[in-house]
């Protein structure tokens, strides 16, 4: 059975703001996918649903998951407030689906249900600020380098656009906004209306009407929408109120209007309009052109070389960078990138780079091994005794060379350890193996790091080498396709019970020991 995504924006958060298409949504879907706080605010309407919610940047993960269940046959409803196509979830998730192949013919279907933005919810709080070209402008600079926004905002406030403001402000981000401020006061008045609207519609809702000048004075943040007015926008009685120019071509007092409709769009009516029929001159194409360019150079100077990140090491089990290998690697950083150590075996390159793939290409030419970051699975190989104890080596480069860089929920170490002394830890980690009298013990649920750090589970012993790549390719697939996103791979273990055909056991409880402060 062919499923189903439907990608749902349910407005500022209120049941009465809510359309009647995306109520209906989130009943019929069987699967609801969404940020914790979104998942709360329609909660009523999820009943006894299975529920997955992440955290806050973890759209990508979301949805990943939504796919991946949508694909198994689900009616998955992935929520997000306001509109899913503003600032929501319906790009990332055509994104993450033209990644698979995805077509709207052959594919699972997909249906935007649209919801009332912050900007139209927010505006219509403060009184009609929007009557007028208006655009909005998230300052998360998370995805979007601070440079780009700051070139919207200043071409918004010279082009004198009623601008809303989304994401003003978090507990990281604290300078955006008053950079903003800084940019929009150069151009418009300090008196300009600004509406400050948190949490519209909802049980905490707050309003504050100011001006571009005092708006830092008042509490700024994530749930904030910063509303600021045009160079025409005033505030009468408590209302923030854009016109639309009608003084113009209306006399708003009289019962009669001194213009006929007939008469409204004519030439002398409206002598500010373009002239459909005008010719630019030779100094005005040239001056055209010299605008473009310099756009296009400036533009250049914004969008850098994306940022690339690859794990690099000398092998499986080789822990020794030659000379060479070194020197090329401070090559390939330069000035601009940087090099890491990292406690997993490898080093962390970051490079601005437009060719990757050719960095990818030298890097093993020089006979280095490279993987890629992130939610992936390593392989964190013990170095054998500088290659003494042998026996495990080739096991740990087949695990390497059918595991090592999968994409999974959440990232997870492999350890290999090539006798029982397992001094390289990987008993700690969240999968381990440990090659002892001629076969394989299995450890699974390992944490390595935080108060409650703790080995993995001996969940089994004496795997004969010939079946271990067989059996941890079992267990990852089974984590791959059944955890939910950015789930660990102990918390997964303890939430299924068994994997890979190995069962969870319950620990004992143990006495709290409370922690000496660090140095006593």
């Amino acid at each position: 059975m062919k499923g189903k995504l439907l990608i749902v924006g349910f407005g500022p958060g209120s049941k009465e703001h809510m359309t009647k298409r995306a109520r209906e949504a989130i009943e019929e879907s069987d699967i609801i996918i969404g940020y914790k706080t979104y998942v709360d605010l329609v909660a009523d309407l999820i009943g006894n649903k299975q529920v997955i919610s992440t955290g806050m940047t973890e759209e990508v993960s979301r949805a990943q998951e939504a796919v991946k269940w949508a694909e198994r046959g689900k009616t998955v409803a992935v929520i997000s407030s306001g509109d899913a196509g503003v600032y929501g979830m319906a790009g990332l998730v055509y994104e993450v689906l033209i990644e698979k192949g995805w077509t709207r013919e052959s594919g699972i279907d997909v249906e935007v249900i649209p919801g009332i933005s912050a900007i139209h919810s927010c505006a219509a709080l403060v009184g009609a600020p929007v009557m007028h070209d208006a655009c909005t402008i998230s300052l998360s600079d998370h995805l979007t380098p601070w440079a780009l926004i700051e070139k919207r905002i200043e071409a918004a406030a010279a082009a004198d656009f009623v601008i809303a403001l989304y994401n003003p402000k978090s507990g990281r981000r604290t300078r955006q906004i008053v950079e903003a401020q800084r940019i929009l006061l150069r151009y418009r008045s300090p008196s300009t209306p600004v509406g400050l609207v948190k949490s519209a519609y909802r049980a905490r809702q707050h309003i504050v009407l100011t001006d571009l000048a005092h708006m830092l004075d008042y509490d700024i943040g994530m749930l904030t929408t910063v509303i600021i007015g045009n160079s025409s926008t005033f505030v009468y009685d408590g209302l923030m109120i854009t016109p639309r120019g009608y003084q113009r071509k209306y006399t708003l007092s009289a019962a009669e209007q001194p213009l006929k409709p007939h008469e409204r769009l004519r030439k002398e009516a409206e002598p500010w309009a373009l002239d459909p029929t005008g010719l630019s001159s030779a100094r005005e194409i040239a001056e055209d052109a010299l605008q473009k360019l310099a756009i296009r150079q400036r533009d250049a100077a914004v969008f850098a070389p994306a940022i690339f990140e690859i794990a690099v090491s000398p092998g499986v089990a080789n822990k020794n960078f030659t000379a060479k290998q070194m020197m090329l690697l401070a090559e390939i950083a330069g000035e601009g990138g940087t090099m890491m150590y990292t406690p997993d075996h490898y080093l962390k390159l970051e490079v601005p780079a437009s060719d990757p793939d050719r960095i990818i290409a030298r890097l093993k030419e020089a006979g280095l091994t490279v993987a890629p970051i992130g939610d992936v699975l390593t392989v964190k190989a013990c170095d054998f005794c500088d290659g003494e104890k042998k026996d495990a080596i080739p096991y740990a480069q087949q695990l390497y060379e059918q595991l090592g860089g999968m994409a999974l929920p959440k990232e997870l170490k492999l350890g290999v350890n090539g006798c029982g002394m397992a001094c390289y830890g990987a008993v700690r980690e969240d999968i381990g193996i440990v090659y002892r009298k001629g076969a394989f013990d299995l450890f699974l649920g390992g944490k390595t790091i935080g108060r409650n750090a703790h080995p993995g589970q001996l969940v089994a012993e004496g795997i004969p080498p010939s079946e271990i790549v067989s059996v941890v390719t079992r267990i990852i697939q089974e984590y791959k396709e059944n955890a939910y996103p950015n789930e660990r791979f102990h918390k997964f273990f303890k939430r299924v019970k068994q994997v890979g055909g190995f069962a969870y056991q319950e620990e004992e409880q143990t006495a709290k020991i409370e922690v000496p402060v660090c140095g006593e």
